[in-house]
């Protein structure tokens, strides 16, 4: 009975957790990277289950766990192109100006401005405080306007 009350806390945090998690960990890592990340942090959350559910916030050290197993594999993240048939209101530069930017500042524009979270979610996620994630949107974004010649 014990291990079914857990396995049920645990898969009842996955469901509300999981998709946040796998945006967040797309967005700092890229998107094949950031679902590996996402899986291995998942993963890990369930062997510690017991110690993590009484955190703070479980989500946000379940993103910081998968960050850092991305993040040993370290290379720039892939941005897949944009087709400009496809998507012609899409800016062709953004996903390699995107890679450009500092891994804080593209995972808070992305949240931000592509998944369309609050700047609470983002700094709750990330660990961070709001002003945090609101420095690292407004330098992401200037870095993005100066490099696809928008205005700064």
């Amino acid at each position: 009975m014990l291990d079914q009350t857990r396995a049920d806390s645990y898969t009842e945090f996955v469901e509300d957790v999981e998709p946040r998690l796998k945006h967040a960990l797309a967005a700092a890592l890229g998107p094949e990277r950031g679902l590996e990340a996402n899986a291995e942090a998942l993963a890990y959350g369930w062997e510690h289950w017991d110690r993590i559910r009484s955190m703070a916030n479980p989500a946000g050290y379940l993103y910081r766990v998968g960050y850092r197993s991305g993040f040993k594999r370290w290379r720039p993240p892939h941005l897949p192109a944009v087709p400009v048939e496809e998507d012609p209101w899409v800016e062709p530069g953004l996903p390699r100006a995107l890679s450009r930017l500092t891994a804080r500042q593209r995972t808070t524009v992305l949240l931000i401005h592509a998944f369309g979270w609050t700047y609470a979610e983002t700094a709750e996620m990330l660990g961070v405080s709001i002003g945090t994630v609101e420095t690292h949107v407004d330098r992401g974004l200037k870095k993005l306007r100066a490099q696809l010649g928008g205005v700064a």
